[in-house]
């Protein structure tokens, strides 16, 4: 099995390293599935439709259930499957995202919803994620640049951002790697690329 996330806050830089991962897979042969969240199922994406696209405000426990019903979607109709199957999933965003966007920025209660999320995902954790580290304003201005249109979350305040980039900066745990994302380009993905070889080592030798 190998679960691959990357995480990290606004204009990190996700998306971009997700695709050049799913690249160098490929590129060794290995096939791969790349999904993101909310996303990737009828259910998952009509979540992702209300919850990032409702010009209105949300009840944080609203905000965090649609996440949560596009995550369980996911991981049943998708992910699990994949990884049954020998295949690589690759994700932009999974579950350290609610603990820093609905917990740290929104204000809701960890044990409440980490109950909540291993439900959704039925106690699925990924081999390794790949946490993306950049300023809040340094992540502004990216977006800026690539002139991309905020979604409901991007337009929330800088402290709201600050509160998630603090939740990143302190993840911690098993499989867990943090990436200096003001880095070049191909600096991330060196970094990244030796995340996955050691956990790809571990792995063929029965380390958990």
């Amino acid at each position: 099995m190998t679960f691959i996330v990357v995480e990290g806050p606004e204009g990190a830089g996700k998306s971009t390293l997700l695709r050049w991962l799913a690249a160098r897979f490929r590129a060794d042969g290995r096939t791969v599935v790349t999904v993101r969240e909310p996303g990737g199922t009828p259910v998952a994406e009509a979540a992702r439709k209300v919850v990032l696209g409702f010009p209105y405000e949300m009840a944080p426990a609203a905000e965090l259930f649609l996440f949560l019903a596009a995550r369980a979607d996911l991981v049943h109709k998708v992910i699990r499957p994949a990884l049954a199957a020998g295949q690589v999933v690759l994700a932009d965003r999974f579950e350290l995202s609610t603990m820093a966007y609905q917990v740290a920025g929104g204000g809701l209660a960890y044990e409440e919803v980490a109950r909540a999320n291993r439900l959704a995902t039925g106690g699925l954790v990924p081999d390794l994620t790949l946490v993306l580290d950049v300023p809040v304003a340094m992540g502004r201005e990216r977006q800026r640049a690539a002139r991309k249109v905020q979604d409901r979350l991007e337009r929330q305040d800088d402290g709201f951002h600050r509160r998630v980039l603090e939740a990143y900066r302190g993840a911690a745990g098993p499989g867990v790697a943090h990436i200096d994302a003001t880095q070049s380009k191909k600096a991330v993905q060196d970094a990244a690329w030796r995340e996955v070889m050691a956990v790809t080592v571990l792995s063929t030798r029965g380390v958990s």
